[in-house]
């Protein structure tokens, strides 16, 4: 019987980058609850083509991304399934944060690098510079939208301990993933994120 994948910890407010093969499985889980983690994808053989925020909406014709959906380059091409998720709540319309975030919106806390500056340590060793950095897919953020005004707030995730969601790749892929670093977006604490790959998707 083959051995069963480990589970790698991201730890609070950091950044990993890795691989991810066509036709793997990757199950991103919030292990505590309420805790957000930014996603990138790069094709792995062309660093050009990346995940695209604007194509995905557009062809899924929803925000509220899910099973079902699929994640959009930005050369329209398939990037990752969304084959599994126990939340149904998450973010692809924001930017990563990074030190202008803090400076916008959290002036009276140190300084922090954010999500953007992990995610750019994190992919630097793939090729990656920062301004490749897009809009990431924010798993687990909860950002409703006021239909009256348009206007947009960050409320903490609703996702609970152990709940995940789950992508297949459709290229070879680079990933990078983070456990976010804003306060508002993880309720005020910061937690850590773990994630698995599967050379089959698991049976849940």
């Amino acid at each position: 019987m083959a051995d069963e994948p480990a589970v790698v910890e991201i730890a609070e407010r950091s950044g990993a980058g890795f691989r991810l093969g066509k036709g793997q499985s990757l199950t991103v889980i919030d292990p505590r609850g309420c805790q957000v983690a930014d996603l990138l994808a790069f094709n792995a053989d062309d660093l050009g083509e990346v995940i695209s925020s604007g194509r995905t909406l557009d062809y899924a014709e929803t925000i509220r991304l899910t099973t079902g959906h699929s994640l959009y380059s930005n050369r329209s091409n398939v990037m990752l399934d969304i084959v599994a998720d126990t939340v149904g709540m998450h973010d692809f319309l924001l930017t990563p944060c990074s030190y202008a975030t803090f400076d916008h919106f959290y002036p009276e806390l140190p300084r922090h690098r954010g999500c953007f500056g992990n995610l750019a340590a994190a992919l630097a060793p793939f090729g990656v510079v920062p301004d490749q950095i897009p809009v990431a897919f924010n798993c687990f953020m909860n950002v409703p939208i006021d239909g009256a005004t348009g206007t947009l707030s960050v409320l903490p995730p609703i996702s609970r301990a152990g709940d995940h969601i789950r992508f297949v790749a459709r290229m070879d892929l680079i990933v990078g993933l983070t456990a976010c670093s804003a306060p508002a977006s993880n309720g005020g604490s910061f937690k850590p994120i773990h994630y698995r790959i599967d050379d089959v998707p698991p049976a849940d």
